[in-house]
């Protein structure tokens, strides 16, 4: 590798997040497959969808800037997508295997998001005004996907670990009452949208709720 300028940079991590976007085509299946909650399976599914979208769109990229897209191997990805591989092979409780799912995916989401956060300002500066919108749109879809992936652990997956759990212990409950009157506060404030949700404690999410109904 060699990086004399801006655009020897840009070029290197669009290639980066091209391998890792193909890495993932391959990984997202065997995720799905592994998931027992059927929203998460779903959303599994969709991402790969999306993710064959991003490959396009980076294609396309080149071609704009007249480069191969190959040549690099995204290290960091085969690490995350190894931790995946791990989860998808481990035995024990479903529910809570699918909450390790989510852990690994978002893992995957973040070093994404903060990829295509990085090529974006990259492009801005070197006056690569036709590249933004593409990186951009691809920046959005992986915030999403890492906000779908919160919604489903904090209202279905990581309670169903709970219980499951309590219920191994043979006493059929949660172990606090509290897991549940925050997941029914999580669930309104995601059908009223509000924002910044994920990062909100019970009492915030109360006072959210209240003053967005």
């Amino acid at each position: 590798m060699q990086l004399n300028s801006l655009k020897d940079l840009y070029l290197e991590q669009l290639k980066d997040l091209y391998s890792a976007e193909q890495q993932l085509t391959e990984a997202l299946p065997k995720m799905a497959k592994a998931a027992s909650n059927s929203e998460l399976k779903d959303a599994f599914r969709r991402h790969l969808e999306e993710t064959k979208n991003h490959v396009r769109r980076l294609e396309k990229l080149f071609k704009g800037l007249d480069e191969d897209p190959s040549g690099e191997s995204c290290q960091a990805m085969e690490g995350l997508i190894s931790e995946g591989e791990d989860i998808v092979k481990a035995e024990g409780d479903a529910a809570t295997r699918d909450a390790a799912l989510i852990a690994a995916a978002q893992r995957v989401e973040h070093y994404e998001i903060s990829g295509y956060g990085t090529v974006v300002a990259y492009a801005r500066t070197l006056g690569r005004s036709e590249d933004v919108p593409l990186l951009e749109e691809t920046l959005e879809e992986e915030k999403d996907a890492d906000e779908l992936l919160n919604d489903i652990a904090l209202e279905q997956v990581n309670s169903a670990a709970v219980q499951s759990a309590s219920e191994q212990r043979g006493n059929g409950k949660p172990d606090s009452a509290d897991d549940l009157s925050y997941e029914d506060l999580y669930r309104e404030a995601r059908k009223l949208d509000i924002r910044g949700r994920s990062k909100m404690n019970k009492n915030q999410l109360a006072k959210a709720v209240q003053k967005t109904a």
